[in-house]
């Protein structure tokens, strides 16, 4: 890690490290965060050079650092803690995350409410009837993310064209509806697909 070497060399690094434009690929699970960082330069006259570093950090590790994504980020550019990460070095940040996903899988985690378009409500459950025995007589069907649906009242063509608007009061009540039932339960509010 840059924070580990020795004063020139730290030196050395972050001046040319910080010479450069830098994008950030991450995927932040619920244990460790990869990070790829990823740049090509064009020096005048010259063939691009890329360069590719790779990290792994623990997702959360709160005596060190509050967040690993930023914290991939300073390790990169070399930047001090406190010290601001100088954003004309980071040309993008593209990030993805396996935590919401697993929970959802898991079954960890509050409820969640499926939000489709009226008409919809059995689009996932009907799926693409894929069937391993065709011949079975007794089908089990997987148990479904989501332990509620509202249908909202609205319809969008194939071609994107919107038919019928999006009723925004009707949903928003139906929203509100949920959140009274879940909190007279004693519970939070589903999170919303």
């Amino acid at each position: 890690a840059p924070s580990e070497a020795a004063p020139e060399r730290l030196s050395e690094l972050r001046a040319e490290r910080r010479q450069r434009k830098w994008q950030f690929w991450i995927d932040r699970g619920g244990t460790f965060t990869d990070v790829i960082a990823y740049s090509r330069e064009a020096r005048s006259g010259e063939e691009a050079e890329e360069a590719f570093l790779t990290l792994k950090l623990l997702s959360e590790n709160p005596a060190v650092y509050d967040d690993a994504c930023v914290q991939a980020i300073r390790e990169v550019l070399c930047v001090a803690p406190g010290e601001p990460i100088p954003s004309d070095c980071v040309s993008c940040v593209k990030m993805g995350t396996t935590v919401a996903t697993n929970a959802l899988l898991e079954r960890k985690g509050d409820p969640t409410c499926l939000v489709v378009t009226r008409g919809f409500r059995d689009v996932l459950r009907i799926a693409y009837q894929n069937r391993p025995d065709i011949f079975a007589r007794h089908i089990e069907l997987h148990e479904q993310l989501y332990s509620r649906v509202i249908e909202a009242r609205e319809r969008v063509d194939a071609r994107g064209n919107v038919v019928e608007p999006l009723d925004e009061a009707a949903l928003r009540g139906d929203l509100q509806e949920l959140a009274r039932e879940a909190e007279a339960a004693g519970r939070a509010a589903p999170g919303l697909a």
